[in-house]
């Protein structure tokens, strides 16, 4: 009989050993899966951070090509080359009376 005893306290703390590793290994991956996961949601809170910052990029070079496109038909017309000719050159219309101050 004593020997019966000793097999189930052998038996007993094999499984209370196997039971505690057990126990270790799923806390281990608890904690790793939880360290993971708070550093995704703080990659997740960069992206979206990244993503508005982008957004907004995106909307003023669109801003800035409607800017451009308009200027570039202004650049087009009859007006714009009549004020550069004015400034620039120095032109004038040939009905115009080009006045100089006297000195």
């Amino acid at each position: 009989m004593k020997v019966r005893t000793k097999r189930k306290k052998k038996d007993r703390w094999g499984n209370r050993i196997a039971i505690i590793g057990i126990t270790l290994v799923v806390a281990s991956l608890a904690l790793v899966v939880n360290v993971k996961s708070t550093s995704m949601m703080k990659k997740d809170l960069e992206y979206q951070a990244r993503e508005e910052a982008l957004e907004k990029q995106l909307e003023s070079e669109e801003q800035r090509a409607a800017e451009l496109e308009e200027k570039r038909v202004y650049v087009q017309t009859k007006k714009y080359i009549e004020e550069v000719a004015k400034e620039k050159l120095g032109l004038v219309n040939p009905n115009e009376i080009l006045l100089k101050p006297a000195p």
